[in-house]
């Protein structure tokens, strides 16, 4: 049986981290913010992956956010996905040049589609996750972009969802409606996605590790993400990563648990 993913996501703002609920966001700290209070370099010994997103609203700075991500990066040895207003092939190389083991793109997915083509034969399809922000109208399910004001058109998201070799080696999907609430991941959203023949990675939603536990459980889920800074604080990661464990998921185990 193949191991499962415990995964952080820290969201970036314009020179800041950022809290998101419902997409709506508060900033929390700088990066000297981030080292003083939240020891990183312990955390990432508890997560098996790191996504840094930049959500930036206005005009995103590429050089200070790659310079960022550069810093943060250079003493840890977690696997990291990084990610936010990509839209070409030199914008994904500057990510990568900067710490980034593998891109993720949002928008781009539908606005620049042969964008995706072009990364998949430059950095191969491995290197690339798609990501996408869905959420629910009474009992149906909408795509949206550029940070969850724009919604996809259906015909477009069907065509995305059909495809048969998809240039992207991972699928990304968070929850507008769960994302920081802590109230647990939306389950039945996976309906949408049964016939995805890559890994899924599933966020927006955890709060502790049951809901951790629950999302590692589904056969269709290869890893669940956390963006709360602070619902695992301290050694909140590495206790929920035990309980994870504990309950019979198959994550990797490391010498010093």
């Amino acid at each position: 049986m193949l191991k499962k993913r415990l995964i952080f996501t820290l969201l970036y703002d314009d020179g800041s981290f950022v809290l998101s609920r419902n997409f709506r966001l508060q900033r929390v700290g700088d990066l000297e913010w981030l080292n003083e209070n939240y020891n990183f370099d312990y955390i990432s010994r508890y997560i098996d992956e790191l996504i840094v997103l930049d959500v930036t609203r206005d005009k995103r700075n590429r050089d200070k956010f790659s310079n960022i991500l550069k810093q943060m990066t250079k003493e840890i040895f977690t696997p990291i996905a990084s990610g936010g207003g990509i839209n070409s092939v030199e914008d994904a190389k500057s990510l990568l040049n900067s710490g980034a083991d593998k891109i993720i793109l949002n928008t781009s997915i539908f606005t620049n589609k042969e964008l995706i083509s072009k990364l998949s034969k430059e950095f191969g399809q491995q290197c690339i996750i798609a990501s996408i922000d869905i959420k629910k109208h009474e009992n149906n399910y909408s795509f949206y972009i550029k940070n969850g004001t724009q919604k996809v058109d259906e015909k477009e998201v069907k065509k995305f969802l059909s495809e048969e070799n998809p240039n992207y080696g991972e699928l990304y999907i968070n929850s507008i409606d769960k994302e920081g609430t802590g109230m647990g991941y939306d389950i039945d959203s996976l309906n949408l996605f049964s016939k995805i023949n890559v890994p899924i990675i599933l966020s927006g939603g955890a709060g502790n590790s049951k809901h951790l536990i629950e999302g590692l459980r589904l056969i269709s889920v290869d890893g669940v993400a956390t963006s709360h800074l602070f619902n695992f604080i301290g050694n909140g990661l590495r206790k929920a990563r035990m309980d994870v464990i504990r309950n019979g998921i198959m994550l990797p185990i490391w010498d010093d648990y």
